[in-house]
């Protein structure tokens, strides 16, 4: 080997050297950096005819592309059954259970006992007054079920709304990225650090839908949804858009047409486009708005329907009208059947019973349309109104078990419905999140060690140490070759 051809490998070894601890110094700051992948550089013999020593090829980000994409479909899977089990656990709170005080099946409970000791003692207004409070306390809870399952609509439609803006502005950056990475490389340079921006930002928006990144040419990537659906697949991101409303109420809906679906690219999906971009948070959002909130709707309307039913019937209390409201009112009027969704929200203790109002105390013991006051000691409709609470009969609405049962079997099934979902949907919860947690701990494994950075360090030194030392070498014999001359 000639002295020029020692000099320029020991140059190639130590330009590769160099290069190579300024990636293993990239690495260990990088550690803790989100979306970052471990560099490695990629070294191979450089041909004798020029001159022998090493090439660097490029830098290799070193991460398993199937591993990753696991991954993301686990965080969308989390999004989705997180905010699911979240929803039924509101839902469990609202109803309550067991004992509670402001559980529905104990303010029931307390109407009934109030009715009791009233029938006791039917000329104590004390009493009678009592059986007004509680009543108005179960025809509140009621409504406030009501109440908290179009807040939860709502709060499902403010979410489908900021998910679609993140998602939306995370396309427009990928497509960005895909453009900078591009002429990067394009220029011979590192676009390493431009790649694992671009995985950051898809991991950000991965508990949205599931997404999957296909490669294509000079290191762009395409995008589409598990269902098929294109995200980004050019320069051009999809264009995804939603219109919120303010406020939701228990009649409005998507087939009414005062609820909004997703645009894609301009033009609205329809239910079998649309479960393309199922998995995440987006779907379960519109899955409570659509589905799960409206299906726990129907059934406090329907315990609503069945509380007005047994309180209205003139067998119960023979001054009412066929067809009239009793002690409980659809907003102070009669309801009318075709008219359920909603009535929950609208049940209220009938007005003529309530001296704030204008009504008389003496008609919860007499009747709701009472001539007069009667005998204060007769207490037979109390007694009635009572046994209404109790009596096992099948439930006038189709939205509930076609099974006889009480009311307080009613409202004790409905609690315990929000208590199984609830249970159902944390049970999920957790094995997806176990999941994902097995997949980002994989992740890390193939991230940075510290430990491994650090003796590539020292043997980087050591390769230093030897090609400087040929270069040092290389320069004594040409100085002893000068002198001789």
């Amino acid at each position: 080997m000639s002295i020029s051809s020692a000099i320029s490998n020991a140059v190639s070894g130590l330009t590769a050297t160099s290069r190579g601890t300024e990636i293993v110094s990239s690495n260990i700051a990088n550690a803790l950096t989100p979306g970052y992948a471990r560099r490695e550089l990629d070294l191979s013999p450089r041909l004798l005819e020029r001159g022998g020593g090493v090439s660097i090829d490029g830098v290799s980000r070193m991460i398993t592309t199937g591993l990753l994409a696991d991954h993301r479909l686990a965080a969308a899977n989390v999004g989705a059954s997180q905010a699911t089990a979240a929803f039924h656990a509101t839902m469990e709170k609202v109803f309550g259970i067991g004992t509670e005080a402001s559980a529905l099946g104990q303010v029931l409970t307390d109407f009934e006992s109030a009715l009791t000791s009233a029938a006791s003692r039917p000329d104590s207004e004390i009493r009678l007054s009592t059986v007004l409070e509680t009543a108005s306390a179960l025809a509140q809870k009621i409504s406030g079920i009501s109440t908290a399952i179009q807040a939860e609509r709502s709060k499902a439609e403010q979410t489908i709304q900021k998910d679609v803006t993140r998602l939306n502005a995370a396309l427009e950056q990928v497509a960005k990225l895909n453009t900078q990475i591009v002429t990067t490389s394009a220029q011979g340079k590192d676009a390493s650090s431009l790649i694992d921006a671009r995985q950051a930002v898809i991991d950000g928006i991965s508990d949205i839908m599931p997404i999957k990144e296909v490669p294509r040419e000079n290191g762009r990537i395409a995008l589409f949804t598990s269902g098929g659906a294109i995200l980004l697949d050019g320069t051009e991101p999809a264009r995804i858009e939603f219109g919120a409303v303010a406020g939701i109420t228990a009649d409005m809906s998507v087939a009414s047409g005062a609820l909004s679906v997703l645009t894609f690219n301009g033009k609205p999906l329809t239910n079998t486009q649309q479960a393309m971009l199922d998995g995440g948070t987006l779907s379960a959002s519109f899955a409570i708005r659509d589905q799960l909130a409206p299906a726990y709707q129907q059934q406090i309307d329907a315990f609503a329907y069945d509380l007005y039913a047994r309180f209205s019937d003139p067998v119960i209390d023979p001054s009412l009208n066929a067809g009239g409201p009793g002690l409980f009112t659809d907003a102070q009027g009669a309801f009318d059947p075709a008219d359920e969704t909603g009535l929950a929200g609208r049940i209220a203790v009938n007005a003529l019973v309530d001296p704030d109002a204008g009504g008389q105390l003496w008609r919860i013991r007499a009747g709701i349309n009472a001539a007069d006051a009667g005998d204060a000691g007769e207490s037979a409709l109390l007694a009635r109104l009572g046994s209404a609470i109790s009596a096992s009969r099948i439930p006038v609405s189709a939205n509930l078990s076609d099974a006889p049962g009480s009311l307080q079997t009613l409202a004790a099934d409905l609690s315990s419905k929000a208590a199984t979902n609830r249970l159902r949907s944390q049970a999920i919860a957790l094995q997806d999140s176990s999941q994902q947690v097995g997949l980002k701990t994989a992740l890390l494994a193939e991230g940075v060690d510290t430990d491994k950075e650090m003796e590539s360090l020292l043997a980087l030194e050591r390769a230093y140490a030897a090609n400087a030392k040929v270069f040092q070498t290389a320069n004594d014999m040409l100085d002893a070759i000068l002198r001789l001359t």
